[in-house]
Parts: structure tokens; sequence; C-alpha cells
């Protein structure tokens, strides 16, 4: 059955005039006339039979329709761009996974150790886009997901199944200079120090404080950030103590920038997990990327 597609050109010029807001401005972008251009969209107008743009005092502006379309053409067109030079970098060989992950866990944990992966799949390339929230996979160009979150809420992730990494652990690190003579301090005693804030995770603290049973005012006080790294980066430099997972402070652990303020670990409520459409025809190519992956969170 014939594809109900307009030509690949139009829905080019399209895509030109649709960012830009302008016939001149996609024309000079894909080195064509002005004309040529509005010929294109008027093509795909009456293609679709829905007006994409209308007329305004200085060009052109898309409309509510034109902009709703915009949004899908943009990523179709992106994921055969990056599907072509896929094609074209392997010569038929290897393939790719493309994956969304939570930011601070992909460039702390998961960068470090793709070098191991590319040696045992030299002709395999792993693309990475962050993604903080789940969504769904039909509407995105990804083959997999690495998220972190609670059970319930993975469970409540539509059209998917999740492979369980790890779990997560957080304890107290700060740098050196804020603690007495450089170590470990008591849970009341990090209730007196300033804490920094995850802003993602505002009970954090509280918590923390309650599973020791320590009264803190100031639980819920203190500069937040929203993401781990920058956490991370306030602790290093003597803001206050943060509340990390120590597999995300690794390397300040390791040199010291950061020490454990209070060796009293919490089980945090979420996991981090390779969440995956279920659709029933995993690639073999994603079945040993989660192999491999399990290996490296779950060493034996």
């Amino acid at each position: 059955m014939r594809r109900k597609i307009p030509p690949l050109q139009t829905l080019v010029c399209f895509d030109a005039a649709a960012r830009h807001e302008s016939y001149t401005r996609a024309a000079q972008e894909l080195a064509l006339t002005q004309s040529a251009v509005s010929r294109q969209i008027a093509t795909l107008e009456a293609f679709v039979g829905v007006a994409l743009f209308r007329r305004t005092r200085h060009g052109v502006a898309l409309t509510a329709s034109g902009a709703a379309y915009a949004r899908q053409i943009t990523k179709r067109l992106e994921a055969m761009e990056r599907d072509t030079l896929d094609a074209m970098a392997h010569q038929g060989e290897g393939g790719s996974l493309a994956l969304a992950a939570v930011p601070t866990f992909a460039t702390r944990w998961l960068v470090p150790r793709l070098p191991d992966f590319a040696r045992l799949q030299p002709d395999v390339v792993v693309h990475i886009e962050t993604r903080t929230r789940p969504f769904l996979f039909a509407d995105a160009e990804f083959d997999a997901a690495l998220y972190a979150g609670t059970p319930a809420q993975v469970a409540n992730w539509a059209g998917t199944r999740a492979l369980l990494l790890m779990h997560e652990d957080v304890v107290p690190v700060c740098s050196p200079r804020l603690l007495p003579r450089g170590t470990a301090v008591t849970p009341a005693a990090i209730a007196r120090l300033p804490l920094l804030q995850l802003s993602t995770r505002p009970d954090g603290w509280r918590q923390w404080f309650d599973a020791h049973q320590i009264e803190a005012p100031s639980a819920r006080g203190g500069p937040r950030y929203e993401l781990f790294s920058i956490l991370a980066g306030a602790a290093t430099h003597g803001l206050g103590v943060a509340l990390m997972p120590t597999m995300l402070v690794e390397d300040e652990l390791r040199r010291g920038d950061l020490v454990v303020a209070c060796a009293r670990p919490l089980s945090g409520e979420r996991n981090y997990y390779l969440v995956m459409p279920d659709r029933g025809d995993e690639r073999p190519l994603l079945k040993s990327f989660g192999k491999w992956l399990v290996g490296q969170a779950q060493p034996e």
C-alpha cells in the first residue's frame, strides 16, 4: 500500500520555514529562492488540506495546526538524519542505540563505563540524550531509557518493561573543610551544618533525619539545586552538606574533594532501571546492552 507521505523536499522546506517563521530565511538556509519555498509550502498545504502558515504584516507565522505538525515533522527528520549518518558510518555493520538518560547518572556513571562496551562491541554507537521524566516511546526516537524512580513510577510507565540495575543508597557528603578535623560526625552534628537540597527531592533530608531519630528544624532549609551534578559541585566548594548517592561522586571521594560526613546511608525509595518499550520484539543489540549494563551495575 502506498504511504500517505508528502515529498521529502516539501517537508524539508516546511521544517526550515517553521523554524524561522520566514520563507526568506528558509530559502537562504536551503539555497533556494523564496518563491521556490513558497511553492513547496503551498504544495504541502494542498496535500494535507490544512493551512500551515498565515500571513502577517512582517511575513508569515505558523497556525496552530502548523505548529503541531512542525513539532512532529522535525522529530522525524532528525531521526532520519541520525539513521542515515549511522548507515553511512557503519556501511551495514554494527548498529546504534539511542538512549534517554537522567543527566548525572549518564555523565558520572554510564559514560565512564562505555569504553568497556565499545571494546566488546566496537561497531556499535551509543547515542545519549538527557530526560528527567517518563515519556511515551511511541512519540520518541529512543530504544530505551536509563531512569531513576520508585517501583511504583516504573510500574505506571505505560507500554514499557523495566530491568532493575541497582538500588540507590544516599549518604551525606561535603568538603573536608566543613568538618572538624575533616572527619565524620554524628547525625546530630549534621543537623547543625548548612544543608544543600535537591529540588526534585524536597523531603530527602527530612527522611534521612527521621531514619536516625534526629530533630532537625532546618531539614528543608538551604539552597536548592536541580541536578545531582550541581549539588555535588556546591558541596565540593564548601557550600554545605549534600545527600548524594555515592556512585555519583566516586571521583570526588577518591580525590578527597568530598568526604562522607556521616557514615549512615539511607536506602532510598528510588532505583535505577533500564526501561524499554514492551513491543515483544526486542532488538538483539538492546538485549546485549542490557546484559552488559547489569554486569556493570551488579558485578559478581
